[in-house]
């Protein structure tokens, strides 16, 4: 069994290796392939540099990673990197894609954006398996908790069909014996934070930013994720309503 390992954060994150520690305890051979620099917000976007036609990949080291670990570090969004993992870009095809520790929490609605969760989408939609896992604090301290809560993670996801979703798991930054438990959860109907646009003069625009109160919808993962549970939420894309009511024409209008 092969994992690859990705993130939005950039080759230089520590979060890959928390990732890598977990697959390497379930048994996965494992390949880390993280854009060169810092990708998020990139979604499931597959933007990529180029010379001469190549896409640019260099032989790395991560930091906190094991020196038998193959490691790279590329010029690409990270839904790109799980493509062209898909068709054997990092070695053999992977069974599954880890995709974090990104720091910060991936909650509500505003996964959309999410380069980390972009990752796994791309993988899903080829048939493999995507984990995406996010830490709510910019500068986390326990990472064991986050190690155990991904653990589980991936061991409830690969028992699942590879093309049965995405699972979107976000950690509180916690000492693991003060956890209150992991939760399943629907998604926050906003993000982490609130944008406003103002027209400053002739066209141009400025954008602010501000924090939103998670307690507003204390069920979801936000609400939980900031009362201390880990959440776990199952994703769904590309999909469709079969059941729509859209009026169809033969022939020419």
């Amino acid at each position: 069994m092969r994992a690859l390992i990705t993130n939005d954060d950039g080759i230089a994150s520590p979060g890959l290796a928390v990732l890598v520690d977990v697959a390497l305890e379930a048994g996965y051979e494992v390949v880390v392939a993280a854009p060169a620099r810092e990708s998020s917000g990139a979604s499931a976007s597959l933007l990529g540099a180029e010379r001469d036609g190549t896409l640019l990949v260099d032989p790395t080291r991560a930091p906190g990673v094991p020196d038998h670990v193959t490691c790279y570090a590329v010029r690409a969004a990270p839904a790109l990197i799980a493509f062209l993992a898909a068709h054997d870009g990092f070695g053999p095809r992977p069974d599954v894609v880890l995709s974090g520790v990104n720091l910060g929490a991936n909650t509500g609605h505003a996964v959309i954006h999410s380069g980390t969760v972009g990752a796994a989408l791309s993988a899903m939609t080829h048939g493999i398996h995507g984990l995406a896992v996010s830490v709510a604090s910019a500068r986390p301290r326990h990472w064991d908790t986050v190690r155990g809560v991904a653990a589980r993670g991936l061991r409830w996801l690969t028992d699942r069909p590879a093309r049965g979703g995405v699972l979107n798991v976000n950690v509180p930054d916690v000492p693991a014996d003060r956890l209150e438990g992991v939760r399943s959860a629907p998604l926050a109907s906003f993000g982490a934070v609130q944008a406003r646009v103002h027209e400053v003069d002739r066209g141009q625009l400025m954008v602010t930013y501000s924090e939103i109160d998670p307690a507003r919808d204390a069920e979801s993962d936000a609400g939980l994720l900031a009362r201390g549970w880990a959440t776990m939420t199952l994703l769904q894309a590309p999909c469709f309503d079969p059941d729509a009511d859209i009026e169809e024409v033969t022939g020419p209008l």
